[in-house]
């Protein structure tokens, strides 16, 4: 976007509030509504009546190959299928502030300071405008809709109902600031002696309305040729104290010109997945959803264009950047869109046999995007046991290895086309394979369900089978039917505590295992060797069987029995690694030091 892309010039206020008049001035639907209460809309007509600057007005040249759906000003009605010349990016409160209390002759609809709704008409006190001490902002009056103040009692203490009372009040009606000339008349024939009202309106004409009359905005004018991606990145920078403009805001705006409405058909499909049917679903945006559109959109371009004789590095990119989303077209959402559906509502089975049930154990939302575009490729063919083989190292590499940390978007873009060529034909393992690692020491790190890794043990735990140690029954079983399973302490924490333990070690994830509310509260505070007796009490069984159910968690009973923290743990530090590189298919690293 060159400096030849955009204008700047002066423009005469009449001019500006004339064009969104006649619809000619309008708004694109993404932007907000009218929000500004009355004391500041008072505020801006005090500072024109001085004189003072009042900003900058952005707008966009209408017509060119970005088309957004518009709509009028508050309160201007234009005229019958007129399309709009400009649209207006920045300094749309301040511009439909002016045209409702200066232009528009019908009450202004605001609100007041506490944000209620209220309707009614801007005055200048004439002679208080002009008192040379006087701070003109208190002579700008907001009356109620009936043009009537009314005091505590409700007396009448300022009746404006017809234009006698405002001559005889000497209030002017903010509505003839840029046509006062009708009005002038009417308030010099109306005094006894024409001269006194003559001579009062000469000083306020010179103090206050040929300020209106000769007032000028500077206007940044944007050219047709500007892409989506700079209106989007302009508006949000000049809107600093609004709310960001999002992708998806843009692109419903974009394709609503075109009769589809966007934001109707993400609620459609959300309710594909949402309402208990997919709680591993539930916090997918429509920001994601997009991102996972546009994956699929740039793999099929890349692919065409490699097809046709383009080489790798030629060929349109893979991404889902905010750029690469803003280039999306109606046609390739259309396309894309239910495969995308079908691929997020296959990755919540996916996940859901890797035992990640749920929001709260999700460890990392961001990958379901790289996931339900591969699975929504794929197909059917991600059925197959070597799919899901390839599917799950990819999956849990990314989770153990942290590799979904940061900025993802470029991960993204690399997983799409190597996980593809790796399950369907000779590709190689994907980098994010590749590169991720896991040592021991972050065993001992990981204190919180925080971590994206802590998350990820826990559900290979649950993958892993164990059962409940007072009834048997299954954890995943345990954990559908809602019965408050959670990582739990193996060491309780008050004797560790008593025993002089460091939080740091006795808190990290090797001293914890998925463990149902009702079996945390029979271990308490005590010593294993005492808590593991009530528990073969408690569940009428014997010691043997207590000491199976230990094993499935990866526990060795004989050490646990024996109170002896190091060695337990340091057994299952061993365990744990093992299921870690079973499921990211090479050995953990150990670079602990016993």
């Amino acid at each position: 976007m060159g400096v030849e892309a955009f204008g700047i010039a002066k423009e005469f206020l009449k001019d500006l509030l004339t064009q969104v008049d006649k619809g000619e001035a309008q708004l694109p639907e993404f932007q907000r509504g009218w929000v500004w209460p009355d004391r500041n809309i008072a505020s801006l007509i005090a500072s024109i009546s001085l004189g003072y600057p009042a900003g900058t007005v952005m707008m966009l040249k209408h017509g060119g190959e970005v088309r957004f759906k518009t709509r009028p000003v508050e309160g201007a009605q234009g005229e019958s299928g007129v399309a709009p010349d400009r649209l207006i990016l920045d300094g749309q409160q301040r511009l439909t502030s002016l045209y409702q209390a200066a232009f528009r002759d019908a009450p202004v609809e605001t609100h007041d300071v506490r944000g209620k709704p209220t309707r009614g008409w801007f005055y200048i006190d004439m002679e208080r405008a002009l008192l040379d001490q006087g701070d003109r902002e208190e002579a700008i009056l907001f009356v109620p809709e009936s043009k009537i103040r009314l005091d505590f009692r409700n007396s009448p203490v300022l009746d404006l109902t017809t234009p006698e009372r405002e001559y005889s009040a000497k209030m002017f009606p903010c509505t003839a600031l840029l046509n006062a000339m009708p009005w002038m008349m009417g308030l010099v024939q109306h005094s006894a002696d024409p001269s006194e009202n003559l001579e009062l309106w000469k000083h306020f004409y010179e103090a206050v309305v040929r300020r209106f009359e000769q007032y000028q905005l500077p206007v940044i004018e944007l050219g047709k040729a500007t892409p989506r991606q700079a209106v989007c990145q302009v508006f949000e920078k000049v809107n600093t104290g609004g709310v960001t403009l999002t992708v998806f805001e843009l692109l419903t705006a974009t394709f609503a010109a075109d009769d589809f409405d966007l934001r109707q058909d993400w609620v459609d499909r959300q309710t594909q997945w949402t309402g208990g049917k997919y709680p591993i679903l539930d916090e997918v945006a429509n920001t994601d959803f997009l991102q996972a559109v546009t994956l699929l959109a740039t793999h099929e371009r890349h692919v065409a264009a490699v097809k046709a004789g383009r080489d790798e590095l030629n060929a349109p990119r893979i991404g889902c950047r905010r750029a690469d989303m803003l280039n999306l077209t109606l046609a390739e959402y259309h396309k894309w869109a239910p495969q995308v559906t079908h691929g997020l509502k296959a990755a919540a089975q996916f996940l859901h046999s890797q035992h990640i049930f749920d929001q709260r154990f999700l460890p990392y939302g961001s990958q379901l995007i790289p996931l339900a575009a591969v699975l929504a490729l794929l197909g059917n063919q991600a059925e197959t046991i070597g799919a899901r083989q390839k599917l799950s190292r990819w999956y849990w590499s990314g989770v153990l290895g942290e590799m979904y940390g940061g900025t993802t978007e470029t991960r993204f873009a690399r997983d799409l086309p190597e996980l593809m060529a790796w399950i369907t034909g000779p590709g190689a393992e994907p980098r994010t394979v590749q590169e991720a690692q896991f040592f021991s020491s972050r065993l001992w790190s990981l204190r919180t369900r925080g971590s994206a890794a802590y998350k990820g043990l826990y559900a290979l735990q649950l993958k892993r089978g164990p059962v409940d140690w007072c009834t048997g029954s299954d954890m995943a079983t345990e954990n559908y039917f809602d019965n408050a399973v959670d990582i739990h302490h193996i060491f309780p924490k008050a004797w560790c505590e008593r025993e002089g333990l460091a939080a740091a070690h006795y808190n990290s994830i090797v001293n914890k295992t998925p463990l149902t509310a009702r079996t945390n509260r029979l271990i308490g505070g005590r010593a294993p060797s005492a808590y593991l007796r009530s528990l073969a009490r408690s569940a009428e069984t014997t010691a043997d069987e207590i000491d199976a159910n230990l094993t499935s968690h990866l526990i060795s009973p004989l050490t646990l029995r024996a109170d002896d923290f190091w060695e337990t743990l340091k057994a299952r530090e061993a365990a744990l690694l093992e299921l870690v590189g079973m499921a990211m298919g090479k050995e953990a690293q150990y670079d602990t030091d016993w």
